[in-house]
């Protein structure tokens, strides 16, 4: 078994900043991608950023030069700061865990932005 803890979430005006943070812990090995997605009623999961355990890393076109993920793999932990939020940036974020044999999936947390 394997639990994600997701923090970070809430609501902020347009141009503001939050950071995502997303602690995997449990049955873990090795960890070879994390990332973030989103989802907002009606649509699909899509995929914000991700990083590998060799350093890709890869962003949404709509969020390049915005948002910034990051790992720190001796915490098994994966962040995403996003900065100059738009209201289109409001949607559930769900953290991504690739172990290699498995994914595991956050909870979600919710972020809003303000008009």
């Amino acid at each position: 078994q394997v639990q994600l803890m997701e923090s970070g979430g809430g609501l902020v005006q347009a141009g503001g900043s939050l950071r995502l943070s997303c602690a995997a812990s449990g049955s873990i090995f090795s960890i070879n991608t994390m990332g973030w997605y989103r989802q907002t009623p009606g649509k699909q999961r899509e995929l914000v950023a991700t990083a590998t355990s060799g350093g890709r890393i890869n962003y949404a076109d709509s969020v390049k030069g915005r948002f910034t993920i990051s790992r720190d793999n001796a915490k098994n932990t994966v962040y995403l700061q996003m900065n100059s939020l738009k209201p289109e940036d409001t949607a559930v974020y769900y953290c991504n865990v690739d172990l290699g044999s498995e994914v595991w999936w956050g909870q979600g947390t919710q972020v809003t932005v303000s008009s």
